[in-house]
């Protein structure tokens, strides 16, 4: 497979008049292209700092970020960045709020109008684009935002924790529905979580994190064997006998750390 990103000996720390701060230190991973990878970490091991990092805006202080062999800092405009808030503006319609990035960066065309419009229809929400963000619920919202940034066509998607803000049945069902949408739209997805059951069912392979300053501390790939017809999709994940083991052993991993200090 294609390697579309490589994290290369990377650290990063945080510095205030108090002093230093790691987040980070001498992680390496590599990102296959069609690839949905998922980050699990302790709390505050700096899995949020990694996607800024990957996202341009901040730089490591040691090691490099490529995006096809290339420093990530001169494409940034190939990836996006999916918040843990939907952050759609009130007073611009739905599908105004679909094109606001294509209308920041002066790239606006009749097709890309057109796909907003066939990308909204396509995922449940045609029929809400002159809505307001207030008039939709937490899970069309979040839809809205995932099509927003799928406008820009990005190569790479950066999930930080876009389901967090749902209550836990809106939750699932949302996150069952962007797990299919990017499978289907063909994106390569990295997703940072604190929920091991959303990292399990969305992802191809999960990155485990040790204690800040992170460093990789394990690597988990995930197979499925479904009978007959049956779909591979994050809910039918849920419900496999597999699910419970995967489950089971990164727990063990992370739970390692919990006697340490943060």
């Amino acid at each position: 497979m294609d390697t579309i990103l490589s994290i290369n000996h990377i650290s990063h720390s945080y510095h205030t008049l108090k002093g230093e701060t790691p987040a980070l230190r001498d992680l390496s991973f590599t990102v296959h292209t069609g690839e949905f990878l998922a980050v699990v970490g302790p709390s505050g091991c700096g899995k949020s700092t990694l996607l800024s990092l990957i996202a341009g805006l901040l730089t490591p202080e040691e090691g490099e970020i490529l995006l096809h062999g290339k420093p990530v800092n001169d494409q940034k405009e190939k990836i996006g960045y999916m918040l843990q808030r939907d952050e759609l503006l009130e007073w611009r319609s739905i599908y105004r709020n679909v094109l606001l990035g294509p209308e920041i960066q002066k790239s606006l065309t009749p097709e890309i109008k057109q796909r907003a419009r066939d990308l909204l229809e396509a995922y449940g929400l045609g029929q809400f684009q002159s809505s307001r963000p207030s008039e939709l619920s937490g899970g069309m919202r979040q839809r809205a935002a995932l099509v927003r940034t799928l406008i820009l066509n990005p190569e790479l998607l950066l999930l930080d924790e876009p389901f967090s803000a749902l209550d836990y049945q809106t939750r699932l069902n949302v996150s069952d529905d962007i797990g299919q949408i990017i499978r289907r739209e063909g994106k390569t997805a990295l997703l940072v979580t604190h929920d091991l059951s959303e990292a399990i069912s969305l992802a191809d392979r999960i990155l485990v994190l040790s204690i800040r300053p992170a460093s990789l501390k394990t690597t988990v790939s995930l197979h499925f064997d479904f009978p007959g017809q049956t779909e591979d999709t994050p809910l039918n994940r849920r419900n496999a006998p597999e699910f419970k083991t995967y489950f089971n052993l990164i727990w063990k991993e992370l739970n390692q750390h919990e006697n340490q200090p943060d």
